[in-house]
């Protein structure tokens, strides 16, 4: 009889554990595709029904932004890393880059256009869900 709770652990672990994360917006913004977030945060669109996107990125060693590079970009460091090397060139810059995610939600709210990643866990009210994913 002990056994079928551990068991059930052991199915059950990776869903105990993940983490789920959340591209989000102002309510300017209701959906994006993962493809119109991809291109946005490689400055590929960078407007977006007549609005002035602004991606917002968390630091490069955060867990977040690992998480979002590599599930939503569906690019790794050293890619990106060349991508934006290419595009300085061309003069265009990368996301903004802010120090926390209650940064990125004080800046959506203050500024139309403005998308970030925050964990779904420590979302604020007045954020609008645009894109979910979990590790």
């Amino acid at each position: 009889m002990k056994k079928f709770p551990i068991i059930l652990l052991l199915l059950f672990h990776p869903l105990l554990f993940s983490k789920e994360y959340a591209i989000i917006s102002n309510k300017n913004i209701n959906n994006l595709t993962r493809g119109e977030i991809k291109a946005i945060y490689l400055q590929k669109i960078n407007f977006f029904n007549n609005l002035k996107m602004v991606p917002l990125n968390l630091s490069a060693k955060n867990k977040i932004r690992t998480s979002f590079e590599k599930k939503v970009l569906k690019m790794n460091i050293n890619r990106l890393k060349s991508y934006w090397i290419k595009q300085h060139y061309l003069g265009h810059r990368p996301p903004i880059t802010m120090k926390s995610q209650k940064s990125v939600q004080k800046f959506i709210t203050n500024v139309d256009g403005a998308i970030g990643y925050v964990e779904i866990k420590n979302l604020q009210n007045g954020m609008n869900i645009l894109y979910k994913w979990s590790d």
